[in-house]
């Protein structure tokens, strides 16, 4: 007997003729044998509707009183779910978050679980009742009805499945399967059967809007195997799991963030403390940054770039402006209308060229590339919004993903819902702050340098020779950042093995010398890499890492970042005692 939760979004529940599809389904696992939780969203666009409602009493409706409105969309879903089971013959029970035991912080509209108490459910399941759970809700140690925001359906059903020590979580949606792209904006996307976690992190946070982050956050940190498929009809869909589960490929994805602003803080004192200032204020002020890029400093300045998405874009710019001004920088500015384009693979880590490969793909529909960044298993590049979705086809094209296998049923065998038992002191512990940032690890790497392109062309195509000329050279590359260009001019910096450092300077010299361009290089530089849950989601990790190194005088050079890593590149020198405050500040035990 396994015990089983199942999801289903506002589209798999929309009218109650689907109500009772999706109850057939539970009663069908439940009549197999299996225990069986349901967690259901309000119905279609209710809470659109409920929205529109509050909007007509009030342009400021409080946010607690919006938690106790948009509650009401999923109590009506789970009560019609319960009646669709009764009619179907097999008991069943519906409850509201708080008769479920979920515990969250008082942050209302986007609430925050801290313990979920399994009494209630357990009791349910072992007389036999399917459980029919709220999602999106919860309540605060005050009794307040708080909601958890956007994808709190999915993150109730991956967290209820964490706290059960369920066998498996299915995600009935209206898509099959998680794509190697958005196949509206490329049809011949294919289903993948497998993707691990970090690279469904990366790709949900990256716009693939299938799974929303703060879910995957929970499967990672808990173990959760998730299934995502269609509520419309039957296939394997795909698994979301760990690494070893998943398919060995170079890349599974290309993500696409189509509404992204570029903030640029220019002439920024080159002294410790000015990244943790532009960050922690952003962060602060509840904005998601994302491609955090510093150039190398001339003259004692430099310039930091950061990309938010558009709807933040107005308050990040006061905050932006604020901040220079206290700090002393020359000023601010802002494009907008840009998209992010992402290719993400847990095979990048060793394969060389994959870099060059993207970029070349880009430039050969002249599509310019307006900035650079990169993780070991991610690469992000900003384009004007116009050529975002040629930009997605030519990436998908250059790495085959529309020949990804699809999979079949025989996928999901019995090996799939094998599960470790989990100790009664292991089930108390996943009950303590479950949305807490969980570091895992922060990693010294003294083993490489640095080689920064200054003045290069802003052109068309410029990244995608340079990295063909770099991959001929046999040299693999870890880091790869490109400033916002100025003047017509960019800065394009990338790390190598300290071993390569000369044939990657002199490399990168011929290449810079038929551009008009010319290079530095640093022979060696220590990259703090941390990696863990909640790195993008969680600002306090700015705070972390930023603040203790610009107390002890520690400049940061670069920053990388993605959803699952952050790195910055400190000076050789200072890298034994970074990593060891970085170590202390992260509460994490000395090696």
């Amino acid at each position: 007997m396994a015990l089983v939760v199942q999801k289903f979004g506002g589209t798999s529940v929309a009218d109650p003729s689907k109500i009772l599809a999706a109850a057939r389904k539970a009663v069908a696992r439940h009549q197999a044998g299996d225990q069986v939780v349901m967690v259901v969203s309000a119905m279609g666009k209710q809470t659109d509707a409920l929205v529109r409602l509050a909007e007509e009493i009030t342009d400021r409706p409080s946010a607690r009183e919006m938690d106790m409105l948009l509650s009401t969309g999923e109590q009506v879903t789970v009560a019609l779910m319960a009646m669709a089971a009764h009619s179907l013959g097999v008991e069943a029970v519906s409850l509201a978050g708080a008769q479920i035991g979920i515990r969250t912080d008082s942050s209302h509209t986007r609430a925050r679980i801290r313990s979920i108490s399994t009494d209630t459910i357990r009791g349910h399941l072992d007389r036999g009742a399917i459980v029919i759970a709220a999602g999106f809700q919860g309540i605060d140690q005050h009794g307040n009805i708080t909601t958890l925001g956007r994808g709190g359906s999915d993150t109730t059903a991956v967290a209820l499945a964490a706290v059960l020590d369920a066998d498996l979580c299915e995600i009935y949606t209206d898509v099959d399967g998680i794509y190697t792209t958005d196949p509206r904006i490329l049809p011949a996307a294919s289903r993948l059967p497998t993707i691990a976690y970090d690279e469904m992190l990366e790709m949900a946070s990256l716009g693939a809007g299938v799974m929303h982050a703060r879910s995957i956050e929970f499967a990672k940190k808990f173990g959760v195997k998730v299934l995502v498929r269609s509520s419309f009809q039957d296939g394997p869909g795909t698994l979301i799991a760990p690494a070893t589960m998943a398919a060995g490929r170079t890349v599974s994805g290309v993500a696409l963030a189509r509404n992204e602003s570029r903030l640029t803080i220019e002439g920024v004192p080159d002294e410790p403390g000015s990244s943790h200032r532009v960050v922690s204020g952003l962060t602060s002020a509840g904005i998601a940054v994302d491609m955090i890029v510093q150039n190398l400093a001339q003259d004692g300045r430099a310039d930091i770039s950061c990309t938010v998405a558009s709807s933040d874009v107005q308050q990040a710019l006061e905050v932006a402006r604020r901040v220079a001004g206290e700090i002393g920088a020359a000023g601010v500015s802002c494009q907008e209308g840009l998209a992010k384009v992402s290719a993400v693979g847990m095979g990048m880590e060793s394969e060389q060229g994959v870099a060059g490969k993207m970029f070349a793909s880009l430039a050969a529909k002249q599509i310019n590339v307006q900035m650079i960044t990169t993780s070991e298993i991610k690469i992000s590049a900003l384009v004007e919004r116009a050529d975002a979705d040629r930009a997605v086809q030519a990436v998908h094209t250059t790495f085959g993903l529309e020949l990804a296998a699809t999979g079949s049923d025989s996928d999901l065998d019995t090996a799939t819902l094998e599960r470790t038992p989990v100790s009664p002191l292991e089930v108390v512990q996943r009950l303590e702050g479950m949305e807490d940032l969980a570091i895992e690890d922060c990693q010294l790497d003294e083993s490489q340098a640095l080689v920064t392109f200054v003045d290069l062309p802003d052109t068309p195509g410029v990244a995608a020779e340079v990295f063909e000329e770099i991959g001929k050279a046999g040299l693999l590359v870890d880091m790869i950042v490109q400033s916002e260009p100025r003047n017509g001019k960019a800065e394009l910096s990338f790390t190598v093995a300290s071993e390569n450092r000369e044939l990657a300077a002199t490399t990168a010299r011929t290449i810079a010398e038929a551009r008009g361009a010319r290079v530095a290089d640093i022979p060696h530089v220590a990259k703090l890499s941390i990696t863990g849950v909640g790195i993008r989601s969680h600002s306090a990790i700015a705070e972390s890492l930023f603040q203790p190194l610009a107390e002890a005088g520690i400049n940061i050079d670069l920053v990388s970042t993605s959803e699952v890593r952050l790195n910055v590149v400190v000076a050789s020198e200072q890298g034994e005692e970074a990593i060891a405050i970085l170590r202390q500040a992260l509460g994490l035990a000395e090696e």
